[in-house]
């Protein structure tokens, strides 16, 4: 076994979950995160927790979301149509054995990197969005452990990045093997930038793309220094992002980076914002996987979050989120949920079955105020040698 496997899991354990002896916790492990998942239950037994596994695979969910197509297909109940006009299948809401798995947790580890990057592509977009709606207090009942998502260096991973396997293994422990407590020094800048600021305004003007001049609130917030760490409301390995959740949202927001949503490629989205909603978009690929997304609920239309990427060991983009949106140099906005951690005791924020990440590559021609204060220009913070006021 590759050692950086064993330093994967370790900072996972240790740094990322913090776990204790005498914790639960849950285990997912994908088809082919086999090493991984072996040298973290290594590290939970060597601290003592209880560790129970379970199998992560896209293959199977599309599996069970295809026969439950079929049922509904043969006269099963039905709930709205589907996009080969037939009904969408009815799933049970929260099943109980799965909610409880997660009620009685204390962590749970999700260790990513399937055989298919694009298992799901094939299901129909109406059976995920009902698939979603009926888990959502299964959603919240893993949320409220102290969960974190990586994924394991696949073969699938690096073929969607276009690298080779070798080379995607050197980007991934480089992104992952960090210096996490100076990073985390450094993002609290960035934190107490937003926590003391009311509105945020981003502007990209490029001659070869739509302008970004969008504005949003950010009165009351909490902004959470994603550092990895449970310990930092931080639930991603790697982080290495600052992000609050906005609200009042208004302008027009352009995102350049290709992302794949619903297992269906997008690229160039462009979103119109009034009293806080869309209320207009546009894409040059993939524009029916977003509206889709919009279409969940009331939620989808809105913004969940605002991210800052400051995680420069990520030095490119490979078509996975959980890299991307941490990458130095960028920004994105996710409409739908918003984490609780942003949020004053009793208040609620966005909420919506969906979280969807879109990213900006802020290195140039862009700029970001704060309470009309540029503290970010062309990538470069005001603290950092190269700012430009």
């Amino acid at each position: 076994m590759d050692e950086r496997v064993r330093e994967h899991a370790a900072v996972l354990v240790d740094w990322s979950a913090r776990v204790e002896a005498g914790d639960d916790v849950v285990v997912s492990v994908a088809e082919d995160a086999h090493d991984l998942g072996v040298a973290v239950a290594e590290a939970l037994g060597e601290r003592g927790a209880n560790v129970t596994t379970l199998y992560g695979s896209e293959e199977v969910s599309r599996a069970y979301l295809k026969g439950s197509e079929e049922r509904a297909d043969g006269g099963g109940d039905g709930e709205g149509d589907g996009d080969d006009g037939g009904d969408a299948p009815v799933f049970d809401s929260d099943p109980a054995v799965d909610r409880a798995i997660f009620e009685a947790a204390d962590a749970y580890l999700r260790l990513g990197g399937g055989r298919n990057t694009t298992a799901t592509a094939d299901v129909d977009r109406r059976t995920r969005r009902a698939y979603a709606k009926a888990r959502k207090g299964v959603r919240e009942a893993r949320m409220d452990t102290d969960w974190v998502s990586t994924v394991h260096p696949t073969r699938s991973l690096a073929q969607q990045a276009g690298m080779a396997h070798e080379e995607y293994k050197d980007f991934v422990y480089d992104a992952v093997l960090r210096d996490w407590e100076a990073l985390a020094d450094e993002m609290a800048r960035m934190k107490d930038v937003l926590d003391e600021g009311h509105e945020v305004r981003i502007v990209t003007e490029r001659e070869n793309a739509p302008d970004t001049d969008v504005t949003m609130s950010i009165a009351g917030r909490t902004a959470v220094n994603s550092a990895a760490s449970v310990a930092y409301d931080s639930h991603n390995l790697p982080s290495g992002e600052v992000f609050t959740a906005p609200y009042d949202t208004a302008g027009e927001a352009f995102f350049d980076v290709p992302m794949t949503i619903d297992a269906t490629r997008v690229r160039n989205v462009h979103l119109v914002f009034e009293d806080g909603a869309v209320v207009d978009f546009a894409a040059a690929a993939g524009e029916d996987a977003l509206a889709s997304v919009l279409d969940t609920d009331a939620g989808a239309r809105r913004l969940g979050e605002l991210g800052i990427g400051m995680n420069r060991g990520i030095d490119r983009f490979t078509d996975s989120i959980l890299f991307d949106e941490k990458m130095g140099d960028t920004i994105h906005l996710a409409v739908g949920r918003a984490y609780d951690a942003c949020l004053p005791d009793g208040e609620s924020g966005n909420d919506s079955a969906v979280h969807v990440d879109m990213i900006s590559d802020v290195s140039e021609n862009s700029r970001m105020e704060v309470d009309g204060e540029v503290v970010q220009r062309n990538g470069r913070f005001r603290w950092e040698d190269g700012f430009e006021g």
